[in-house]
């Protein structure tokens, strides 16, 4: 299924390629940009981008897939993020991670039926002397057990 991008995403991801297509080596600092923007990078903006930075869509495609930071649907009203690094690892957070995919009924990279919760992994939340850790929004947590990770979404459910 080949995607469009609607007539607002066209303007933002064109404003934002014209503001920053001077700078040495954009595309990173463009596809941030885009993201920051509209919450993921649509995969119709892939060749708009490759077009005005006078590259492949390969090369756009290849680095927006290379990088788990990069969405390819928009997020969720939430964004949960589990830390996945070995200090958090090595305190329990594959078990976490298994109990929030079960909890929230989705994998990482993806957004529950509701659309309220998306699952990310993180690759540090330099929250180390706490771990697991997590971040929910904006909010960091450390500590996490399966029961104040259960209390965290519960809260964000009733804040909705």
């Amino acid at each position: 299924m080949t995607s469009t991008l609607s007539p607002n995403q066209s303007e933002t991801v064109l404003r934002i390629v014209g503001e920053l297509k001077s700078r040495p080596g954009p595309l990173l600092e463009v596809l941030h940009a885009i993201q920051a923007a509209l919450g993921y990078v649509p995969e119709a903006a892939v060749p708009v981008v490759a077009q005005e930075l006078n590259l492949s869509r390969a090369e756009v495609h290849g680095v927006v897939t290379f990088y788990h930071y990069f969405r390819h649907t928009p997020p969720g009203k939430h964004v949960v993020s589990l830390c996945r690094a070995e200090a958090c690892k090595s305190m329990g957070a594959d078990d976490l991670a298994e109990h929030a995919k079960l909890s929230l009924g989705v994998d990482f990279h993806e957004t529950t039926n509701d659309g309220q919760f998306s699952l990310e992994p993180i690759y540090c939340l330099g929250n180390c002397a706490c771990s697991p850790a997590a971040m929910v929004d904006d909010r960091l947590y450390g500590r996490l057990t399966p029961e104040r990770f259960d209390a965290v979404i519960a809260e964000r459910r009733r804040k909705s």
